[in-house]
């Protein structure tokens, strides 16, 4: 089989890697690919928004599987694009990638199809807007109704905050036509959780659920980012919570997809708050998550298996915390994240016993460029997992990552006292004396 892995990012760089492990992958071709997915595939210098290129590309070259990453190109209909080929794509349609390309779509088919989700109202009208703010009250949230990098949906603490969401979406179009209609919603309150599925647009199998960590500072503190680090499995999300989410949420969305004309094919992302009341729909994402992306495949048993993250009856532990910075044997430069700290040159002599490295936003042929990252280990449930999570963290020597998440971890696995959590992360790190995460 020939492979084609469209995108450029961590999450490309995991699937690659995974997927080069199939025995069933005769040639693996990216494009644009990056230095970390250059070990396992050949790198092709075409953009993800050039369909004629990609198209043209794949079939040249006989690509039997073309898988694309990022969302920008399935919203746009690259999918479609392959199919009319005669190729076969691992992804939705344009029309089913609409459950993350408009907000405003992705609500409305909620509403229709009876799925649980916050109390909403879409607006192309900043003043009509406002006064649903101060209908709801505060706390809400404000969302752009197109792609946003993930940076779209504002938590809005006071009403004032509240029009100064509107005011940049709409008014200032900091988000550009993205922002020129926008979702007001009621703040959830709950546990977030990342659910993953593969559909083949009338079911889905369940693969598994991550919890990532969105805001740029310790604390969930500052705005928010595509995601600073994951964990997977999620302790709270049992077979019970799974199968609920499957029969309430993930199946009845599919039904609707289907009755609009546009069955959903591809991995389903379906980011949930888990409520006192129940799992509620925060968003759909029509791709993989990264961060999570890179969890979810170490969990996955078996070579360029796709199959329930479950190995022996047990589940499989991962972890990963992303970083402002080019990690691997040749990178030199660490870059930290503007306004939170200062650049730091990595030292060259700690090469040994490296967790692997995601690459991300790193360029093709600069092998020395600094770019987000992320490091993952993986374990069983427990202290031999957040060990190795917090080692990893701290052989890179990173500079302006989330230092906390290895003690957020422990919590979330029953060590409920800040010395069980102390003695996992100093244990971690040895008798080398090095800071806590």
């Amino acid at each position: 089989m020939r492979v084609l892995i469209v995108g450029g990012g961590g999450r490309e760089h995991a699937l690659a890697w995974k997927i080069a492990q199939s025995p069933m992958v005769d040639a693996m071709f990216a494009a644009p690919g990056n230095p970390g997915i250059a070990r396992h595939a050949s790198c092709v210098d075409i953009a993800v928004d050039a369909h004629d290129d990609l198209v043209s590309f794949a079939r040249r070259e006989r690509i039997d599987l073309t898988v694309v990453g990022p969302e920008v190109p399935l919203v746009a209909g690259l999918a479609d694009r392959l199919t009319a080929a005669g190729l076969t794509v691992f992804g939705p349609s344009a029309r089913a990638a609409a459950l993350e390309g408009s907000k405003v779509f992705s609500k409305d088919l909620m509403s229709r199809a009876g799925v649980p989700t916050a109390r909403f109202a879409s607006f192309d009208q900043p003043a009509a807007a406002r006064g649903y703010c101060r209908e709801v009250g505060a706390p809400l949230v404000v969302k752009a109704d197109g792609l946003a990098a993930g940076k779209g949906a504002i938590v809005c603490r006071s009403l004032e905050e509240a029009d100064a969401a509107i005011a940049e979406c709409m008014e200032r179009r900091v988000f550009g036509l993205s922002g020129a209609r926008v979702v007001v919603e009621e703040f959830m309150v709950g546990q977030e959780v990342s659910f993953f599925v593969l559909a083949n647009g009338i079911d889905a199998l369940p693969l598994a659920a991550a919890e990532d960590h969105k805001t740029v500072f310790d604390g969930d503190r500052g705005p928010n980012t595509g995601g600073m680090g994951c964990y997977s499995p999620v302790p709270s999300f049992d077979d019970g919570v799974e199968k609920r989410v499957m029969e309430t949420i993930v199946r009845p969305t599919l039904a609707a997809l289907v009755r609009e004309g546009a069955p959903y094919r591809g991995v389903l992302y379906v980011g949930l708050m888990l409520t006192a009341e129940g799992p509620k729909v925060i968003e759909y994402n029509c791709r993989f998550g990264d961060p999570e992306c890179q969890a979810l495949v170490v969990r996955a048993p078996g070579p360029g298996s796709v199959a329930p993250c479950r190995r022996e009856g047990r589940r499989v532990a991962a972890a990963g915390v992303m970083a402002s910075a080019g990690v691997g044997l040749r990178v030199r430069r660490v870059r930290g994240i503007p306004g939170q700290v200062p650049d730091r040159t990595a030292d060259p002599r700690r090469r040994r016993r490296r967790s692997p490295a995601w690459r991300a936003g790193v360029p093709r042929g600069h092998r020395d460029a600094g770019g987000a990252a992320g490091h993952r280990g993986r374990a069983g449930p427990g202290r031999d997992r957040l060990r190795r999570h917090a080692r990893a963290r701290d052989r890179h020597r990173l500079r302006g990552d989330r230092r906390d998440l290895v003690r957020r971890d422990a919590l979330s696995y029953g060590y409920r006292t800040e010395d069980d959590t102390n003695r996992i992360v100093l244990g971690a790190l040895g008798r080398r004396g090095r800071r806590q995460p």
